[in-house]
């Protein structure tokens, strides 16, 4: 076995495990399941089942980004120093003040956009949406939500988004055009806004077009600023950055 491939199983190990983590935490959050499924199926059972998409979804994500992010000169510095060796130090550094920075911004973006929402937004909604949020519990949301998600999104889907831009646009030669990673991270975002829409309908409340509009909008902003710290210094200055979002908008809206 190469070295290169020894380093990418590491690589791969690490940064998988570090995923499950977040998807495990699922298993915390309070699920509203019908009773007439609890009456087939153990409660414990149905939680297991829930698991499985997550952990698809990160096993071809975390896939995806070791084998292509380092064409496209995208790096996860901390992971790849520990499959290989290197000093952690000189790895998490640089990416500790940029992560707390873009953390700070955009909790507090994401905390004035939710406050300013709710003058406009129908009241059912924002009760069962801050209901939803009640039933996600600290753990969850610091190891799915910061964590894993910088994984699926960042690790894995702006990874390929990159490199499908640098192969039509760069013809697959030299450094991508920035105009590639720039696309990458607005697509990237704008998508995992969309992805929420049917948690909106699934609190069983009128969704009108001001709703849609919010959701993809309070969901995609801070992936623009995740995108950016991805880009410009590595994967956990994302992950740092999506962890004290969530402590920002914990602290101030309860």
């Amino acid at each position: 076995m190469s070295v290169q491939r020894s380093m990418q199983i590491k690589l791969f190990g690490i940064l998988w495990l570090t995923g499950m983590a977040g998807v495990v935490s699922l298993l915390g959050i309070n699920l509203p399941i019908p009773e007439e499924i609890k009456l087939q199926f153990p409660v414990w059972a149905i939680k297991l089942l829930i698991l499985i998409q997550p952990t698809l979804l990160l096993t071809i994500s975390v896939s995806i980004g070791v084998f292509l992010a380092r064409k496209v000169t995208l790096s996860a510095p901390l992971a790849e120093a520990i499959s290989s060796g290197n000093a952690l130090d000189r790895a998490i550094k640089p990416q500790l003040v940029p992560g707390i920075i873009g953390g700070l911004v955009g909790g507090i973006l994401l905390v004035a956009i939710q406050l300013s929402a709710q003058l406009f937004l129908p009241s059912d909604f924002t009760v069962k949406a801050a209901e939803m949020s009640r039933n996600t519990s600290f753990l969850t949301r610091i190891l799915y939500g910061g964590i894993t998600e910088e994984l699926l999104l960042r690790w894995g889907m702006m990874t390929l988004f990159v490199w499908i831009g640098w192969r039509i646009f760069g013809k697959g030669q030299g450094k991508p055009p920035a105009f590639c990673f720039v696309g990458a991270i607005v697509l990237s975002a704008v998508l995992f806004g969309l992805g929420h829409l049917p948690l909106a309908f699934a609190l069983g409340t009128p969704v009108n077009n001001l709703t849609i509009a919010y959701i993809i909008v309070a969901n995609s902003v801070f992936g623009l600023i995740a995108g950016y710290l991805y880009w410009q210094k590595g994967l956990e200055a994302a992950m740092i950055s999506h962890v004290l979002v969530h402590l920002v908008m914990v602290t101030a809206i309860r």
